[in-house]
C-alpha cells in the first residue's frame, strides 16, 4: 500500500519501493555497516551481501494508513559495537525519511544477518 500525502495543491502518492530505496541508501552510509543482507537466508545460513546496485533490497516497508514500519536486514563490520551500529542506522533512516519524504516512521526494526571484515579500499 503506497503512502498517500494530501496537500492543499493535490495528492502525493509514494510507493513502498521508493521508501525502501531511500531507507537503504541512508543505511549504507552509516559507519560500521558492511552492506545490506538479503531478506531470505541462503542455504547454510550464509547471508548474501548486497551492495549499492539495488539499495532497496534488504529493506522491507509496511505502510498502513498513518503507520509506517521499516525492516532493515544488515551485515555489520567485525570489531564494531553491534548495538551502536544498529542505533546509528535506526536514527539515520528515521531522520532521512522524515527530511526527504516528510513521513514519520513509527518503527525501524534492525535484523543483523551477519558480521564480516570490511574491505577497506
Amino acid at each position: 500500500m503506497p503512502k498517500i500525502i494530501d496537500t492543499s495543491l493535490g495528492r502525493i502518492t509514494i510507493a513502498e519501493d521508493v521508501v525502501a530505496t531511500i531507507a537503504g541508501l541512508a543505511a549504507i552510509d552509516c559507519y560500521g555497516l558492511v552492506g545490506m543482507a538479503s531478506r531470505k537466508q541462503v542455504k547454510d545460513s550464509l547471508s548474501e551481501l548486497l551492495g549499492r546496485e539495488n539499495p532497496g533490497r534488504g529493506v522491507e516497508v509496511r505502510i498502513a494508513e498513518e503507520d509506517v514500519q521499516v525492516d532493515l536486514y544488515i551485515i555489520v563490520s567485525y570489531g564494531t559495537n553491534i548495538y551502536e551500529v544498529a542505533q546509528n542506522v535506526r536514527d539515520k533512516v528515521r531522520y532521512v525519511l522524515n527530511e526527504s519524504i516528510g513521513i514519520e516512521v513509527q518503527r525501524v526494526n534492525i535484523y543483523v544477518q551477519g558480521v564480516r571484515v570490511a574491505n577497506d579500499k
